[in-house]
């Protein structure tokens, strides 16, 4: 009986684990597009010259905020919706 309960909950979990996949992906793919936005477009980083700009002016800068959005929805926010997700799948299985 035990078996058998654990085999449908590993065919529950394998059968809605894309989505899992889908939104723990969402954080890097995020992170990895501002990374790409500041290599292809380094002028828009002005950490490279930071004599002619103020601190918020470097520090607030496009490329570093759209990282700074995946590296936080990834550990802060992902966590609780795979949490969820989990919860929800196990209610309908």
């Amino acid at each position: 009986m035990d078996a058998e309960l654990v085999r449908q909950r590993a065919r529950a979990r394998a059968r809605h684990s894309w989505r899992n996949t889908a939104v723990s992906a969402l954080g890097p793919l995020t992170a990895l597009v501002g990374l790409v936005w500041a290599l292809v477009q380094p002028y828009r980083v002005t950490l490279l010259d930071p004599d002619k700009h103020t601190f918020w002016y470097l520090a607030i800068q496009p490329p570093l905020l759209v990282i700074l959005v995946g590296v936080v929805f990834h550990f802060w926010v992902v966590p609780g919706l795979i949490a969820d997700l989990e919860e929800v799948e196990e209610g309908k299985a």
